[in-house]
């Protein structure tokens, strides 16, 4: 599996994760940070995939989204 292959699979997972926690469009902060932690990516790189997803954080806590 080449780098580009990995990180696109990671993606994609890490974006069905948002999907599935998602409630009407919607994720709160905390869901948010608890991804970013459970999947090891930065707090940045779930809320650019909250973007691409259309879906709204919300309840933010730390401003970090």
């Amino acid at each position: 599996m080449t780098d580009k292959e990995y990180f696109q699979v990671k993606n994609k997972l890490l974006e069905e994760e948002i999907k599935r926690k998602a409630v009407k469009g919607k994720l709160s902060c905390s869901a948010a940070r608890k991804i970013a932690e459970e999947t090891g990516v930065t707090y940045k790189i779930v809320g650019n995939a909250a973007d691409r997803l259309k879906i709204k954080i919300t309840d933010c806590q730390l401003g970090c989204f």
